[in-house]
């Protein structure tokens, strides 16, 4: 008994559009997952070499500022923010600037902290100082000050308490030494007392 064979023809011209158009899906899969790259969670690349910071007491109302002069005479503080390589990251006011307004609601952000980053090392003395610009408690403030370096990874060099007496007042609390490789060197902690502004006449 014979087979019957059936027999099927292919354009060849059908074969070539169904390959484009399979290439053209696949790069278009490509372009997508290049326009939206996956995202990695918690992955903070904090561009600094040196944190300093100051923090004082929760939900107080007083407004402390902290002022850093680097080697080539820059000073970063609430008037200038960014000098050489320095850099204010928030000028806290005390109450003033702790609250914020989320659709209709009011939240407020207790913690009272100001944060100066050195995004690049300058070789020589760096001098740290603390101006109590309002005191609106009318009692001693007690302010810790903290010294991180940060690159190539996160290091203690220095922490200290320091207690601002009345308003107005300005006080060195720290002088220290950077070598040409970002090395803390040394430091000479301070408490001397100031007048207002005095910090520009070192």
């Amino acid at each position: 008994m014979r087979r019957k064979f059936k027999f099927y023809s292919f354009d060849p011209f059908t074969d070539l559009l169904f390959n484009i158009l399979l290439g053209f899906v696949f790069l278009f899969f490509l372009t997508i997952l290049f326009i939206n790259p996956i995202t990695k969670l918690g992955n903070v690349n904090l561009k600094a070499e040196y944190i300093i910071t100051i923090e004082w007491k929760e939900s107080l109302p007083d407004d402390v500022d902290i002022w850093v002069k680097d080697p080539n005479g820059e000073i970063v503080s609430y008037l200038k923010k960014d000098a050489g390589w320095l850099h204010l990251d928030r000028d806290d006011r005390g109450v003033i600037n702790d609250k914020v307004s989320i659709n209709g609601e009011e939240y407020t952000y207790p913690i009272n902290r100001e944060v100066v980053t050195l995004r690049g090392i300058i070789p020589g003395e760096y001098i740290v100082n603390l101006y109590l610009y309002d005191n609106k408690s009318n009692n001693p403030v007690d302010v810790k000050l903290i010294i991180e370096k940060v690159n190539p990874s996160l290091k203690l060099v220095y922490f200290n308490n320091i207690t601002l007496m009345q308003n107005d007042s300005e006080m060195t609390i720290a002088r220290f030494n950077l070598n040409s490789s970002g090395d803390f060197r040394s430091l000479t902690a301070q408490n001397t007392i100031l007048t207002p502004y005095q910090l520009k006449g070192y």
